[in-house]
């Protein structure tokens, strides 16, 4: 569990994602001890260096509204509020220093979503007309391209993440309306449709270097099952990675040797854990909670630490990071 505490504040994280040593943290402060989200009075980004357990505010500033990624380099992407009121995707330079507005793609607004260690950016934006779509930029977010949908011209796209050959994943909407999860080639090039697993819908949320994907995606066997999923390289061959004993499973990150992290219902009572799995999507074990019914896996670094967020014994909710391989919660 990851908890540190600041002037007057306590700190728990609601959003991971690691990098090196470091955990970038939106974390949710209050006076008054551990907070939830529904009462969390602000949010503010830190990052988090596992080697000295210490925690560094980013002071990027009340106007940051989301942080969402970060890469070797320390760069960190998310979205900011505009002096006119609207959001705009932002990538800072290394070590979070600095706020660089990355625009638009002809809308009012955009969300930057993932960082590879070259400084490309993914994430949506809205468009000179009503969709909004995936984009992509150059190194050090330079350029916005918009990637387009499975629609072709019409309907909505997202890119949620990047690997560092610059290959995109994310969903869009597609020519028979449901969303399906895509995959681009190299610098986001081609975007190509990666199927369900029966039940007609499926998102993708990240990307290895090997090119697999993992998200989830309805089965088709009944009105809940959505299950989590993970393809094989270069985004071939979407799996079903089943659930811990519920209907429905979500996977969020994964690793270079195919870990998959996330959270499943159990099929005890309400209650949703989090879950990794082995090596290329095999054996989903739970990982349990710090005491309360939930909790769930963000991410997972190479050596297969799992950082994420847990309900307590107590009511409240606490970051949590595991050691290799899932094993131990510190």
């Amino acid at each position: 569990m990851l908890n540190a505490t600041l002037p007057g504040d306590t700190m728990t994280l609601s959003l991971c994602f690691k990098v090196r040593g470091l955990i970038l943290a939106a974390a949710l402060i209050s006076g008054f001890g551990l907070v939830t989200h529904a009462t969390a009075q602000e949010g503010r980004p830190y990052l988090v260096d596992l080697n000295t357990r210490t925690v560094t505010d980013l002071g990027l500033g009340r106007g940051i509204s989301e942080t969402y990624g970060i890469n070797d380099a320390g760069q960190v992407v998310g979205g900011f509020e505009t002096a006119e009121g609207t959001d705009h995707a932002f990538i800072t330079g290394p070590d979070g220093m600095g706020v660089r507005d990355l625009g638009t793609l002809g809308g009012h607004e955009s969300h930057a979503l993932d960082v590879n260690d070259a400084g490309q950016v993914v994430g949506w934006s809205t468009t000179g007309g009503r969709p909004f779509h995936a984009f992509i930029t150059g190194p050090d977010g330079v350029g916005m391209r918009d990637l387009g949908t499975l629609a072709g011209h019409g309907g909505d796209s997202s890119a949620r993440g990047i690997n560092d050959v610059g290959q995109v994943v994310g969903w869009s909407t597609t020519t028979e309306t449901p969303p399906h999860a895509f995959i681009t080639g190299l610098d986001g090039r081609g975007m190509r449709d990666l199927g369900h697993l029966g039940g007609g819908v499926s998102d993708a949320y990240d990307i290895n270097d090997a090119g697999q994907v993992v998200g989830w995606s309805t089965t088709g066997e009944g009105e809940r099952d959505s299950h989590a999923f993970i393809t094989g390289p270069d985004g071939m061959e979407m799996r079903d990675l089943g659930t811990l004993g519920g209907e429905v499973s979500f996977a969020h990150g994964i690793n270079d040797a195919g870990q998959v992290v996330g959270s499943s219902e159990t099929g005890i009572g309400s209650t949703t854990h989090a879950f990794i799995t082995g090596p290329d999507g095999m054996e989903m074990r739970d990982l349990g909670t710090l005491g309360g019914g939930f909790s769930f896996a963000y991410d997972i670094n190479d050596a297969g630490r799992v950082v994420g967020l847990s309900d307590t014994f107590e009511g409240g909710s606490q970051a949590f990071i595991t050691g290799p391989d899932g094993m131990g919660w510190a």
